[in-house]
């Protein structure tokens, strides 16, 4: 990544406020001024998962421009709420700072909460990364006022994508203790499910076609359950072997982009239409993608 003179960070950013509020003011950009925090919910999504494949590359110049645009974004977002007198850009930066500093005593100062006490009467030592997360939960509470949850997997965002609060909510429940004592039986759940896949797939296939769309729906819902629960204990699998499901799978997906886009060139040389009717020969130029 090429390096060029650009002042401090506290110049910058008072550079891109600026631009925000020039590109939202009268006179400044149409689709800017158009926009609103529940428009712009779609592009903050996909700007994070852009940043996150940025730094799968591991290419630092991507990853700097990605993290450009969720700059972009969240001073966008929080001048949209400046501009309705809600809270302001300041606040919102404000807000994060005291918090952090509120929830690492053990950084910014104070003793209860910077170190554990050796049971056996010796010197404290310094917090573990757990108990760092134990009073991260703890200070929300006696500090922040926060109710506690009635449940520990309220405290798993509704809002996640479904993979990650899948995994999420596994992670709650293990540190629970509620867990699989081994890999064996994680495995043996998983072929279960692909079972009960295939047994809902037989009832699928087994309603008459001139059956009541009711029956019909049934047998459509009893597909997507089953595949919900195969998906779910994929994911468990994941978080037990300290897999990220949503990383992974982005790998995948990668990979599966890669190989295809391969197949289409190939096609392309060979004169060849993508159908099914080339199936064949499309397979053949998967497993060269391969090697």
């Amino acid at each position: 990544m090429e390096k060029r003179e650009t002042g401090g960070a506290e110049e910058q950013f008072a550079r891109l406020y600026n631009i925000v509020m020039r590109l939202r003011a009268p006179g400044g950009c149409p689709w800017d001024r158009e926009q609103n925090p529940a428009s712009l919910r779609g592009d903050l999504i996909e700007e994070t998962y852009e940043c996150v494949e940025a730094i799968d590359e591991k290419d630092p110049g991507h990853t700097a421009e990605e993290l450009g645009d969720i700059f972009l974004l969240a001073t966008m977002l929080s001048y949209m709420y400046e501009q309705d007198g809600f809270f302001s850009v300041a606040d919102v930066l404000d807000r994060v700072s005291e918090k952090i500093i509120r929830r690492h005593p053990h950084v910014f100062g104070g003793t209860k909460d910077s170190l554990s006490k050796d049971s056996g009467g010796g010197a404290a030592k310094p917090l573990s990364s757990a108990q760092v997360l134990d009073n991260w939960a703890r200070i929300k509470v006696e500090q922040e006022g926060r109710k506690p949850k009635d449940s520990i997997l309220d405290e798993v965002s509704r809002g996640l994508p479904p993979l990650d609060r899948a995994w999420k909510l596994q992670k709650k429940a293990a540190k629970a203790g509620f867990d699989w004592p081994d890999l064996k039986g994680l495995m043996d759940k998983i072929r279960e499910e692909l079972g009960e896949v295939t047994g809902a797939l037989a009832f699928a296939e087994a309603v008459p076609p001139s059956a009541p769309d009711a029956v019909s729906g049934e047998a459509a819902a009893a597909v997507e359950e089953e595949l919900g629960d195969l998906l779910f204990s994929v994911v468990n699998l994941c978080r037990y072997l300290k897999v990220e499901p949503s990383l992974a799978l982005q790998r995948t997906n990668s990979k599966f982009t890669g190989r295809f886009k391969y197949v289409e060139n190939k096609m392309k040389e060979r004169g060849a239409v993508m159908n099914k009717e080339n199936l064949g020969l499309m397979d053949s130029f998967w497993e060269e993608a391969k090697n």
